[in-house]
C-alpha cells in the first residue's frame, strides 16, 4: 500500500512540476503579448524573451538529465558465493522471508552503513542488476542476527512496488534539482520552481519515513524484535566508533604521508578494546524527534514502533556477524589495497603508524615555534639550542609574549613550558631516547626506550628560567636527549593538514583581481580567476576541488605566521594592508562585486585581520 501511494504521490508531484513549468511559459508568452501592446514589440522581445528562453532550456536540462540517468557505477568488493557461502544463504534466507528477488552480487564497502540498489530502467519501471551492499564494520561489530536485521530492512525496501518505483521520485528530485541549478540566482522563473522543489521534497520525505517504518517491521518480522531493536541502537554507537577511529588514530598519520598496514583491522582492534565506551553508547536515550526534510523517522520513533511488534519466536544467534565471512581478517586487507589509494605514504604496522604520526605533528608544531625563534634571532641555524640561548640570556619572555594573548613578559616565560615540553618531545624523538607508544584502549602515551614516562614536562620547567637552566640541560644529557636535534624540518610554513574556514571573490591584491581561501592557517590568493559575475561558482569550484594543502601548493600560500602585522583602513568594502616580518607589505582591496564562498565570509575575513593586527 505504501509502495502504491509513493508512486502514485512522485507521478503527480512530478506531473505538476511540468505543469508549473508550462504554465510559466504561457504566462511568459501572455505577458510579452501585454507589454508589446503596451510598449513597442521591439521591447517585449528584449524582456520576454531572454527569461522564456532560460525557463525552456532549464526544463529541457532538467527532463534530459532525468531521463539519460545512469545508476553510478557498483561500488566495494564483490565476495562470490565461493568465497562466503554461509553469508550468500543467509542473504537468499532474508530475501526469500521478505519476499524479494536475491541480489545478483553482495558488495563490501568501509561504511557503517548497509544498502541495496538496482540498475532500473525506464524511471524505475523496469529492475535491473541489483547489488547488496555490507559495510564491514558491520561484520566487525554485530552479532549475526544484528546483522540479518539491518539485512531484512534492506531487502524490505524491495518488499512490494516502493522502492522500484522509487525510481519515479528519485528523477523527480533530480529533474526539479537541474531545473533549479540551470536557472540564475535572480531569475523570477527560478522562485517558482524552488517553491515547488521544496513542495516535493516535503511530500516525498512523509512517505519515505512511512517506508523506513515499514522495512523496519520487515526486520523484526525476519529477525526478531530483539535483534532488530539492538541493531537500531547499535547503529549510531558504532558510527560514532568509526568517525572516532579516523579523527584519532587516522587522520593525523594520513596527513603526514603515512598508512596503516591493516586499517579495518584496526578499527576491529579499537572495537575490541573500548567494549565499556560502545556500551555506554548504546545506553543514550535516542531521539525521538525529526525534521520535516528528514527521510528517515528519529531514532527513537524507530525504536517505539518495533517494540510495539510481537516477537518472533526463533533460536537466537549472537555468533559474531564476522562467522559469516570466512577470513575476515585477510578480506579487510583485501578491501584496503583495493579501495584505498595510499599514494606515496609509507605503510607502517600500526605500533609504527602511530609513533611516526604522533611525532610528524609534534615536529609540525615545533617547526613554528622554531621559525619564530629564528625571526626574533636572526639565526640561519635553528634549534631547541636557539631557544636555550633566549633562555640564558634572559629574553625568553619577550619571545613567548606573543604567544599568549594578554600575557606580561614574565607570566608568557613561565607558560611557555608548554611548549618547551614539545620541543623537548621532538628532541627525545631525534635522539633516540623516546617514542610515541600505540594503545586501543586509551591515548597514546610517551615514553622513553625502556618503557617508562619521561619528566619532561618537570624538565620543561626548569628550561624556561636562566637559573635553573643548567639543571635541565643536565637531566636532559642524562637521558641521553641532545638539545640540537630538535632541529627546524619545515623552513617556512604550509598548509598541510589545513582547512578552509572562508572565500572572497573578486578581491584585488596589490592592484591585481584575485579569488582568496581564507584557511585556517593562512590566506590561498589565486591571481586572474576569471568572470568577474561568477565569483561564487568559482569560489565554490575550487574550494572542492582538491584539499587545502594542495590548493596551497598551487596557488601563493601566505601563513598567518609570516604576517607582523595587519592595518584595516576601511571595513565596507575591505581594504588593508598586511605588513610581513621581512618588511613586504600587501595591499588587500574588495571590490563592490565581490562574492562570498559562504554568507559569514566577509566576517570571517574581518575577524582574521583583527587577530592579525593585535
Amino acid at each position: 500500500m505504501i509502495g502504491a501511494v509513493r508512486a502514485l504521490v512522485s507521478v503527480v508531484m512530478l506531473a505538476g512540476f511540468y505543469v508549473v513549468a508550462l504554465l510559466q511559459l504561457v504566462a511568459l508568452v501572455a505577458v510579452g503579448f501585454l507589454i508589446a501592446d503596451w510598449t513597442t514589440g521591439l521591447v517585449a522581445v528584449k524582456i520576454v524573451v531572454p527569461v522564456l528562453i532560460a525557463a525552456i532550456g532549464a526544463l529541457a536540462v532538467s527532463m534530459w538529465r532525468a531521463i539519460r540517468h545512469r545508476p553510478d557505477p557498483a561500488v566495494g568488493v564483490p565476495v562470490t558465493e565461493a568465497e562466503a557461502p554461509a553469508l550468500w544463504a543467509t542473504v537468499r534466507e532474508l530475501a526469500a522471508e521478505v519476499r524479494t528477488r536475491m541480489p545478483d552480487e553482495i558488495r563490501l564497502m568501509p561504511d557503517v552503513n548497509a544498502g541495496v540498489s538496482e540498475d532500473a530502467r525506464l524511471l524505475g519501471l523496469v529492475g535491473g542488476r541489483r547489488y547488496l551492499y555490507i559495510g564491514l564494520p558491520l561484520l566487525q561489530a554485530m552479532t549475526v542476527d544484528q546483522l540479518r536485521a539491518v539485512l531484512a530492512h534492506e531487502l524490505g525496501h524491495y518488499s512490494g512496488l516502493h522502492t522500484r518505483l522509487a525510481g519515479i521520485a528519485y528523477r523527480g528530485r533530480l529533474s526539479i534539482a537541474g531545473t533549479v541549478g540551470a536557472l540564475p540566482p535572480y531569475n523570477p522563473t527560478g522562485w517558482v520552481f524552488r517553491g515547488y522543489g521544496r513542495l516535493y521534497r516535503l511530500v516525498d520525505n512523509v512517505v519515505s519515513r512511512r517506508q523506513e517504518l515499514e522495512a523496519d517491521r520487515a526486520a523484526v518480522r525476519v529477525a526478531g524484535r530483539t535483534a532488530a531493536i539492538s541493531a537500531l541502537r547499535e547503529l549510531p554507537g558504532l558510527d560514532a566508533a568509526w568517525d572516532f577511529f579516523f579523527s584519532r588514530y587516522v587522520e593525523l598519520g594520513w596527513t603526514a604521508r603515512f598508512a596503516p598496514d591493516d586499517l579495518f583491522g584496526g578499527f576491529g582492534a579499537l572495537l575490541a578494546a573500548r567494549t565499556d565506551e560502545l556500551a555506554k553508547l548504546r545506553e543514550r536515550e535516542p531521539e525521538a524527534t525529526s525534521s520535516a526534510w528528514d527521510t528517515h523517522p528519529a531514532l527513537g520513533v524507530r525504536v517505539a514502533a518495533m517494540a510495539g511488534a510481537p516477537e518472533v519466536d526463533r533460536v537466537a544467534d549472537d555468533r559474531p556477524a564476522g562467522a559469516l565471512l570466512p577470513y575476515l581478517a585477510a578480506t579487510g586487507r583485501r578491501m584496503q589495497q583495493v579501495l584505498i589509494d595510499v599514494g606515496d605514504r609509507q605503510v607502517l604496522p600500526w605500533p609504527e603508524f602511530t609513533a611516526a604520526a604522533i611525532a610528524s605533528g609534534d615536529q609540525h608544531g615545533a617547526d613554528s615555534v622554531l621559525r619564530a625563534a629564528a625571526r626574533a634571532t636572526g639565526a640561519q641555524v635553528v634549534s631547541l639550542e636557539t631557544v636555550f640561548g633566549l633562555v640564558a640570556d634572559d629574553k625568553l619572555g619577550e619571545f613567548a609574549a606573543p604567544f599568549f594573548e594578554n600575557a606580561t613578559r614574565r607570566e608568557a616565560a613561565a607558560r611557555f613550558a608548554g611548549p618547551m615540553t614539545l620541543l623537548l618531545r621532538v628532541a627525545a624523538v631525534r635522539s633516540g631516547a623516546g617514542r610515541w607508544v600505540h594503545s586501543w584502549s586509551e591515548p597514546a602515551e610517551f615514553a622513553g626506550v625502556d618503557g617508562r614516562a619521561l619528566p619532561l614536562r618537570e624538565i620543561a620547567e626548569l628550561a624556561v628560567a636562566p637559573a635553573t637552566l643548567d639543571e635541565a640541560r643536565k637531566r636532559l644529557a642524562d637521558l641521553g636527549i641532545d638539545p640540537a636535534a630538535a632541529a627546524i624540518v619545515e623552513e617556512r610554513a604550509t598548509a598541510r593538514g589545513a582547512h578552509i574556514i572562508a572565500g572572497m571573490a573578486n578581491v584585488k591584491v596589490d592592484g591585481v583581481g584575485h579569488d582568496i581561501l581564507l584557511l585556517n592557517n593562512g590566506f590561498v590568493f589565486v591571481a586572474d580567476p576569471g568572470d568577474v559575475d561568477k565569483g561564487r561558482t568559482r569560489l565554490r569550484a575550487l574550494a572542492g576541488s582538491g584539499p587545502a594543502e594542495e590548493l596551497a601548493r598551487t596557488h601563493r600560500f601566505l601563513p598567518y605566521e609570516e604576517v607582523a602585522s595587519a592595518r584595516v583602513e576601511k571595513r565596507t568594502p575591505i581594504r588593508a594592508t598586511l605588513t610581513l616580518h621581512d618588511g613586504t607589505t600587501i595591499a588587500l582591496q574588495e571590490k563592490w562585486g565581490s562574492e562570498d564562498l559562504e554568507k559569514d565570509s566577509r566576517e570571517t575575513m574581518h575577524e582574521v585581520l583583527a587577530q592579525l593586527g593585535s
